[in-house]
């Protein structure tokens, strides 16, 4: 072989070897990029209801910061027990005290980040095919609205917020027994809403910003304030999974940019 000929072939070698390595060099930043980019991600286990709201502020926060956000909805009494168990939540947010309190009371929140940060409303709907406006109050005859077999669906009165409040309020006004064999219990507020979009129940108790999103429904009246606790949601970070992530991602959930979100769909900021 010529000394040329030689000197060729080191040369194509060396740019082959070159490239090579850049290939590979890339192709094992790509693969790690997926591992850094899960490290990075925020849990939140959120009430159902704020279903909408959350995952608006996420999808902003992820085009802004790269940080993914990934979210569990259900009944806080749910969430709440899975936390317990030892889920990997980050954040959670609760649709009463109730649920948050029990956390506390475990040592599994950092109790000086929790905040009652919104409010809400509890109203009855009714299909848009069949709309009516009703004043609950203590003389309100809810045999009539629903008819002899119908089912009044809210949350399951004994654990899910929505219910929770559905019943205290049906106490105070002296309807809870008059009405309460005709009441069906949800797994959550959003599934309580789903019988009565689809026309399965002729009535439900929901939050009224549920109501605002639903397609299919008509809210028929509003609970009086007075008739139950106020509707609160309190926010806080899981004890032990407060991540530098996690802290960033709960600040924006506290930001006027956020507080902006959840006006919007309806929640009172507080």
């Amino acid at each position: 072989m010529s000394l040329v000929s030689f000197a060729v072939q080191r040369l194509a070698t060396s740019r082959f070897a070159r490239r090579t390595f850049l290939s590979l060099a890339l192709s094992a930043l790509a693969l790690s990029a997926p591992a850094a980019h899960a490290q990075e991600a925020v849990t939140v286990f959120a009430a159902a209801s704020m279903t909408n709201a959350l995952q608006d502020i996420a999808k902003a926060y992820t085009a802004k910061t790269g940080v993914p956000v990934r979210f569990s909805f259900a009944a806080s009494s749910e969430l709440a027990k899975q936390v317990e168990a030892g889920a990997p939540a980050n954040i959670f947010i609760s649709a009463d005290n109730r649920w948050m309190d029990y956390l506390e009371q475990r040592n599994l929140i950092v109790k000086d980040t929790r905040v009652p940060a919104l409010g809400n409303t509890l109203v009855v709907v009714v299909p848009a095919s069949k709309p009516t406006q009703i004043t609950i109050s203590p003389t309100f005859d809810f045999a009539t609205l629903l008819g002899k077999d119908g089912k009044l669906v809210t949350g399951n009165v004994d654990s899910v917020p929505v219910g929770v409040y559905a019943k205290a309020a049906l106490t105070k006004l002296g309807l809870w027994d008059k009405v309460k064999a005709q009441i069906a219990g949800a797994d959550s507020v959003r599934a309580a809403l789903a019988f009565v979009e689809r026309g399965e129940a002729p009535a439900g108790i929901v939050y009224g910003t549920d109501a605002a999103i639903a397609k299919n429904v008509v809210v028929a009246g509003t609970f009086p304030s007075d008739s139950h606790e106020p509707i609160t949601y309190p926010f806080a970070l899981v004890k032990d999974h407060d991540t530098a992530a996690a802290k960033a991602f709960y600040a924006e959930l506290l930001s006027p940019e956020a507080k902006a979100v959840y006006a919007k769909y309806g929640f009172t900021v507080k």
